[in-house]
């Protein structure tokens, strides 16, 4: 009896730790088109409708829904944009009034992801695709969220209104008083700025920022607002550039020029989860699959222009590969997390938001 009770708990212990590494999925994932899934097909059609909040532009991430939407007709797709601070307050306050709408959200900070899983906000699903992503690229168990993409962001100005030799050639030379009232930044509410902000204050040093506050930045909800502004002259130069919006509008031949810091460009992750308590939990297991796999990273990258966190899927249209550059990234991501009230209070006094 001693030795059948302990035979027992190693293959209890084996099959836990198999669990928390991802290992496993469900047992016989169906095969789909160039994805597999562990979702309830039949049913995910019935439940019909699918509502996903997340941080990135309209246009481009309802042209990935209709990529998913043409593969599922029977499921009618929503979105819900807003910058990622005030997407989280929204499904913070959605919750607290138990009021569930969304089936998927994709925060952009992970700092708000890491409190999401805390607060025990995500569905667990451990997704057949997840095996293609490394493990720094996925929560802690696995099946929580995901990174389904990676935003990299570096320096871009008008060409017209500045010569080359003069643009900004690393970091530091964005501080120079000249650009004065013509330099935009994001808001405090942005995943991405965060990171820019943690990111250079690490290569820098903690002052590097107040450098920049006599320049009087202005600060945008979305880098569609700040390549518009470089490209009719209100500003000449943009931190926090992305580079999925300098190939956007370098495709349509806007003056726009990027600059690619020779210290490294930010780059962040888009954490990507199913919520726990998702309407259509059937819908929303099937997009995630759907995601992940490399069908949707391929159509995010078209239509997104950020890269893919898998190996296995192409740069964007007219990018370089991710490994030609050198990119900035947290490693620790508690510090990030926790730096996250000290970047609030710096980037609002140097905005104006206080």
């Amino acid at each position: 009896m001693g030795r059948l009770i302990r035979m027992l708990s190693v293959v209890a212990a084996c099959l836990l730790t198999t669990a928390a590494r991802g290992e496993e999925s469900c047992a016989n994932p169906r095969q789909m088109q160039g994805f597999r899934t562990c979702a309830d097909v039949d049913k995910a059609k019935q439940e019909g409708s699918l509502v996903v909040y997340s941080t990135d532009p309209e246009a481009a991430s309802e042209s990935v829904l209709a990529e998913f939407h043409a593969l599922f007709p029977e499921i009618h797709t929503t979105y819900f944009r807003l910058q990622g601070g005030a997407l989280y307050a929204k499904l913070l306050a959605e919750r607290q009034g138990q009021a569930y709408l969304a089936d998927i959200t994709q925060l952009a900070d992970m700092s708000f992801a890491l409190d999401f899983q805390k607060r025990g906000g995500y569905m667990h699903y451990i997704s057949p695709e997840l095996a293609a992503y490394k493990p720094n690229f996925r929560s802690t168990p696995d099946g929580y969220w995901t990174w389904g993409a990676l935003v990299v962001a570096g320096i871009a100005y008008n060409p017209n209104l500045v010569p080359a030799d003069q643009a900004p050639r690393n970091w530091p030379d964005v501080m120079d008083p000249k650009w004065a009232d013509a330099i935009s930044v994001k808001v405090t509410i942005s995943g991405l700025q965060h990171t820019t902000w943690y990111m250079l204050r690490q290569l820098y040093g903690n002052d590097f920022w107040k450098k920049l506050a006599p320049s009087r930045p202005h600060a945008f909800d979305s880098y569609v607002q700040q390549f518009d502004r470089l490209v009719n002259g209100q500003d000449k130069v943009a931190i926090t550039a992305q580079y999925s919006g300098y190939l956007l509008m370098k495709a349509k031949g806007a003056p726009v020029e990027f600059v690619y810091p020779p210290d490294g460009l930010v780059a962040t992750p888009q954490p990507w989860g199913i919520i726990k308590e998702a309407p259509h939990p059937e819908a929303a297991r099937l997009f995630m699959d759907w995601f992940l796999g490399v069908p949707g990273q391929t159509v995010n990258a078209r239509f997104q222009c950020n890269y893919s966190a898998r190996d296995d899927v192409d740069p964007p249209p007219g990018g370089a590969k991710s490994s030609t550059f050198k990119l900035l990234t947290p490693t620790d991501w508690k510090a990030f997390e926790q730096s996250h009230a000290a970047y609030v209070r710096e980037w609002d006094k140097l905005t104006g938001m206080r």
